[in-house]
C-alpha cells in the first residue's frame, strides 16, 4: 500500500497532492493487474520530469562553469542518464515504493534500473506540479547535482563509444562496429541488446531502451572487458 508520508520522508520533501506521487511510482504493468486502480501510470510525469531535470542541471552548469558547450553537454548527460538516476533512486529508497506487476517485481536486473530511473524522473515531474520549479530545483540539487564532483573526477562523462574507438584504433588499428543482437517489447517500451565488435569478434553486449543507449552500454562493457 502506497504511503505518502513515508515517501516524503525518504525524499526529504513535503507532499501536498498525494495522488501525483502515487502516480509517479506506478509502472504501466501495475495497471494490467489492477484494472480498478484509479490513477494512471507514470509515463506522462516522467516526460515532464525529464524536461525539468535537464533544465535545472543545464542552468546550474551554465551559471557555474565557463567550459565549452560540448563539455557541458557531456557533463549533463552523465548526471541525467538512466544509470545515475537509478543509483540516486536506490540511495534515497524509492525502490520500496514502486508499484509494478508481479512479473516486473521479480526482475532485479537491468529492467529494474529502468523502472527506478523513470520513477525518479516522474517524481521530479510530480514535485514540479505539486510545488513548482523552485522546489524541484532544490530537490534536484540535493539528489543529483551533488554527484557532479565525482562525475568530473572519474571522467564518467566521457562517451564510452568514443573512448572505445580511440583505444581500439590506437592499440589494434581497428574501428569498432555495433550490431543489434536482440530487441523486444512494444513500441512504447522497446528494449535493445547490442554487441560491440572488433572485426568479427564480439567483445561485449550492452542493453538500453534505444539502439544508441545499448551501443554506449556495449562500449562501456567492452572497455571494462579489455581493461582499457
Amino acid at each position: 500500500m502506497f504511503n505518502a508520508d513515508n515517501l516524503a520522508k525518504k525524499l526529504g520533501i513535503l507532499i501536498h497532492k498525494e495522488d501525483l506521487f502515487q502516480m509517479a511510482v506506478t509502472h504501466r504493468s501495475y495497471l494490467n493487474e489492477h484494472r480498478d486502480h484509479p490513477l494512471n501510470h507514470n509515463e506522462r510525469l516522467e516526460f515532464l520530469g525529464d524536461a525539468v531535470l535537464e533544465l535545472v542541471v543545464t542552468e546550474y552548469l551554465y551559471h557555474n562553469y565557463s567550459n565549452p558547450e560540448g563539455e557541458l553537454t557531456s557533463w549533463r548527460a552523465a548526471l541525467v542518464n538512466g544509470e545515475m538516476l537509478a543509483q540516486v533512486a536506490r540511495a534515497i529508497g524509492v525502490e520500496e515504493f514502486l508499484m509494478m506487476s508481479k512479473g516486473e517485481a521479480k526482475d532485479k536486473g537491468r529492467a529494474r534500473q529502468y523502472l527506478l530511473a523513470n520513477a525518479m524522473e516522474a517524481i521530479i515531474g510530480a514535485l514540479y506540479l505539486d510545488q513548482g520549479y523552485d522546489a524541484a530545483k532544490v530537490f534536484i540539487s540535493k539528489t543529483v547535482l551533488i554527484h557532479l564532483e565525482e562525475v568530473l573526477k572519474s571522467k564518467s562523462y566521457a562517451d564510452p563509444k568514443s573512448r572505445f574507438q580511440e583505444e581500439a584504433q590506437e592499440r589494434l588499428g581497428i574501428t569498432p562496429s555495433y550490431h543489434v543482437l536482440r530487441e523486444q517489447g512494444p513500441d512504447h517500451d522497446k528494449h535493445f541488446v547490442s554487441g560491440a565488435f572488433l572485426g568479427e569478434e564480439l567483445i561485449a553486449e550492452g542493453e538500453g531502451q534505444s539502439k544508441q543507449e545499448a551501443q554506449r552500454d556495449a562500449a562501456k562493457n567492452a572497455l571494462e572487458k579489455k581493461g582499457w
